[in-house]
């Protein structure tokens, strides 16, 4: 093959990939929110590289390096607030993005579906060793108790913990670990953002209607592609909003003192987008059973694929839509229970927003199945 015909090819591929892609003439703003997730992907990768050219992963210096950045390193402080806030952003979206998914019966393009959960638990896991790196209180406190949770596995539960800290606690060689993955697993995702847009624009896009199969469809350039950066203005917008004027709003105040061992927070708790997963960890009374439900919360999305519809949309199944509210307001109590005490009367609160989260996806699989059947 001679340079040029593969330089064609390469641009014929590109075009029907992207140009040329037929997609629903209805979608709406809802299928932007692929787009936005691709771009604040971009956004972490780039600050978070220019923040590790003076990070220093040291248990010494690790807090000190932060504030470097802050204050001597130029535009530093725009950096780091636009990588811990994209990181908001990041998972508001890609929980947007599933909920549309879930009530669009995204999950019946299973690649597609299963390649979305795995994104989200990597994700998940960047993020916990990225909230580790500045060694504030609750940086360290925080990956104490999460990493202690191994040790509720059985048999090799202590030797995977002792493995995780490279020694008897968490000290600089978990930090160094932490920050290595840290490093590697962006680049992990982008194999991972690319095999999940494959297998997309190969099963192609649902719609709004629910339609099984569109045939009013056209080219993404340049319908889509300018309604993508109309939601891509309005949120970068917010996102500027954030880092200019009040860019701490979602940082805990106890991250603002240097990691000590002797001395614990009077309430641990992690990011807002793992309080939904923390609470149902604390709902069950026994730590292994903790330990699989919260698993299991992210897990159980990858379950809706065994789902069976003639339909594409919740819309076509009466009460249903009630029912997916109940759950996103279920979601919501969650996170509040996660982020106040274990007491009265939040742990009860908890319990019944665990049961209420579990059971949507136990009540979606059997009345989907048995509405369907109804309509043979």
């Amino acid at each position: 093959m001679n340079y040029k015909f593969s330089r064609k090819l390469n641009f014929a591929s590109f075009n029907s990939f992207i140009v040329d892609l037929a997609s629903p003439s209805n979608i709406s703003y809802m299928w932007n929110f692929g787009f936005l997730l691709g771009f604040v992907f971009f956004i972490q990768f780039v600050t978070g590289l220019f923040l590790t050219f003076h990070y220093a992963a040291n248990i010494s210096v690790a807090f000190d390096s932060v504030i470097h950045i802050m204050r001597d390193v130029s535009g530093g402080w725009l950096i780091r607030y636009l990588h811990i806030n994209g990181a908001s952003f990041f998972f508001m979206f890609i929980y947007i993005h599933m909920g549309r998914g879930i009530y669009f019966f995204s999950f019946k393009k299973v690649l597609v579906w299963l390649s979305g959960v795995v994104i989200l638990l990597v994700l998940m896991m960047i993020a916990f060793m990225g909230y580790i790196l500045p060694w504030g209180q609750m940086s360290f406190w925080g990956a104490t108790v999460i990493t202690n949770l191994l040790s509720s596995l059985p048999y090799l539960g202590e030797d995977i913990v002792s493995w995780v800290w490279g020694g008897f606690s968490v000290d600089n060689a978990t930090l160094n670990r932490f920050y290595s993955f840290h490093f590697f697993f962006p680049f992990v995702m982008v194999a991972l953002v690319f095999s999940h847009l494959v297998f997309l624009h190969s099963y192609g896009s649902n719609n709004p209607a629910g339609l099984t199969s569109s045939y009013d469809k056209i080219n993404f350039y340049p319908y889509f592609l300018i309604k993508d950066f109309l939601g891509l203005f309005i949120f970068l917008f917010f996102l500027l909003l954030v880092v200019f004027f009040n860019p701490l709003v979602l940082v805990d105040s106890e991250n603002f003192i240097q990691a000590n061992s002797l001395i614990t927070p009077i309430h641990i708790q992690p990011e807002w987008y793992y309080l939904f997963s923390y609470a149902i960890l604390r709902s069950v009374p026994n730590k292994l059973g903790g330990v699989v439900a919260l698993f299991l919360s992210i897990l159980i999305f990858s379950t809706l694929i065994f789902i069976k519809s003639k339909f594409n949309s919740l819309r076509f199944y009466p009460v249903f839509s009630l029912v997916f509210s109940i759950f996103g307001v279920s979601l919501g109590l969650l996170m509040w229970v996660g982020a106040s005490q274990v007491e009265h009367p939040f742990y009860e609160l908890g319990q019944v927003g665990t049961v209420c989260f579990f059971f949507f996806f136990f009540f979606y699989y059997y009345y989907v199945s048995f509405w369907d059947y109804l309509l043979i």
